[in-house]
């Protein structure tokens, strides 16, 4: 069988770093904790500046909590309240960072900083992301990249003038478990044999709107001054035209990106369907049902490969968020979420006892599925389930973050810089223009690039 290794270039560490392979029985692949950030950060420490210090801003910043060597020294936010909780969660880790209201005032005056995350909300990551470039900063920003195919366009070709580095934050690029069922099981082993389907899904249950101190309200003029209309489309821009790109951009995003990155294209057309059948003050669709068509090359071989996306924010049913990749010797079911993911063996297809020997994939408990009467003559024989025995100790986010500090020292290659981001970016705005006009919508390869 081909042992085709881990990567150790294009931003991998070795294989001896990425990977602890364990010798007893039901071993873990597992990444070792390191050392807490901002205690006595060295003289090569990275300075920082964060822009956007809301929710996902938040979560940026608790990732970097076990980054060692990296300086924050300022934080930007229009919302004092979002602005002064980073600045107070900093000061707890040792860091002095200082406060700004305005992103162009914060590079006017911090004159040393190796790079900026941009977590603001998705209309200003173009400017805010551009800025920084054009600044001579290397740039860690969220996805989506722009709410416009056109503000995701004007990053690449900053990137590319400017030389400066750009990642976009579609984090399971840099997951271990991601990387190894891709590398290792699927591509090093073709362990489910042809892909003939992909299947995916975000569901949430409904929620209310976001809602604010009333004593921390941003004033009105503020607030106009930063193209928001009041404080609830402020708080609840993921759902307004203006400001982002609804569901499919916010959930569908970090899942399509997988579809496109396991499959190795984008795909040519997609239909869609949604609507707005729940939440009636909402300018974004509640739900999405989309399909992907995508032609692949396996074996040598042109290969037609069909893609379903849902993603739903009224019912949280349906069995987490996963993507999943079948093929005719099995299915790979991956998720962020541990306990979702899961590998299911097809009953005729060869032994899978190799991989378990390598330590590549584990016995499940479920590996023998419950017993069930045969009704039907053209049943397919029940699968085998194993696990993947690969744990992140770390947020979710930390290796992505990890992957960027790394490439800003020189010592690797992004995971995901801003020209690859854009073919998976383009494709959820495609589905989004199928859902707005009821029709098949084509992918040209044209399109694809910068």
């Amino acid at each position: 069988m081909n042992r085709d290794p881990l990567p150790t270039a294009a931003g991998d560490p070795s294989r001896r770093d990425f990977l602890k392979l364990a010798l007893g029985t039901g071993a873990a692949l597992a990444w070792s904790r390191v050392p807490a950030f901002g205690i006595n950060p060295g003289a090569d420490a990275l300075n920082l500046a964060i822009v956007g210090c809301g929710a996902q801003g938040r979560v940026l910043l608790e990732a970097c909590a076990k980054i060692p060597n990296i300086r924050f020294v300022a934080v930007c936010d229009i919302w004092d309240y979002a602005r002064t909780y980073a600045q107070r969660f900093l000061k707890k880790s040792g860091h002095e960072p200082r406060a700004y209201a305005d992103f162009e005032d914060l590079l006017a005056k911090e004159r040393d900083l190796d790079g900026v995350l941009v977590a603001t909300p998705d209309f200003y990551h173009a400017p805010y992301t551009n800025l920084a470039l054009r600044a001579g900063i290397h740039v860690y920003c969220e996805k989506m990249m722009s709410h416009t195919v056109a503000g995701a366009r004007s990053m690449v070709a900053a990137m590319k003038e400017t030389g400066k580095l750009l990642q976009i934050g579609h984090q399971r690029r840099s997951n271990p478990r991601y990387r190894v069922t891709l590398n290792r099981l699927i591509r090093g082993e073709n362990i489910t044999g042809r892909l003939t389907a992909v299947n995916g899904q975000w569901n949430r249950a409904a929620a209310d709107d976001l809602g604010w101190p009333k004593n921390a309200a941003i004033p009105a003029d503020t607030l106009t001054k930063y193209g928001y209309k009041d404080m609830h489309t402020f708080r609840n821009w993921r759902w307004f035209r203006d400001y982002g790109g609804g569901p499919l951009s916010d959930l569908g995003a970090h899942q399509i990106d997988i579809y496109n990155w396991f499959l190795g294209v984008a795909p040519v057309s997609v239909i869609a369907a949604g609507g707005i059948d729940y939440y009636r003050t909402h300018e974004w669709f509640d739900q999405a049902m989309v399909i992907y068509d995508y032609r692949t090359e396996q074996a040598g071989v042109a290969q037609t490969v069909r893609a379903f996306y849902q993603v739903l924010t009224t019912t949280s049913a349906g069995g987490g968020y996963y993507e999943e990749f079948m093929g005719l010797n099995g299915t790979a079911k991956i998720s962020e979420n541990p306990a979702i993911t899961a590998f299911y063996k097809e009953a005729a297809a060869p032994s899978w006892e190799p991989y378990v020997r390598q330590k590549l994939l584990a016995a499940s408990a479920a590996s023998e599925l419950p017993k069930t009467v045969k009704v039907d003559a053209r049943e397919t024989a029940a699968l085998a389930a194993y696990r993947l025995p690969v744990v992140l100790n770390k947020a979710i986010h930390q290796p992505h973050l990890e992957n960027f500090f790394a490439a800003v020292r020189g010592e690797a290659e992004l995971n995901c810089p801003a020209d690859e981001a854009f073919a998976s970016e383009l494709t959820v705005f495609k589905a989004i223009e199928a859902v707005d006009r009821q029709q098949l919508v084509t992918i040209q390869p044209e399109e694809l690039v910068v």
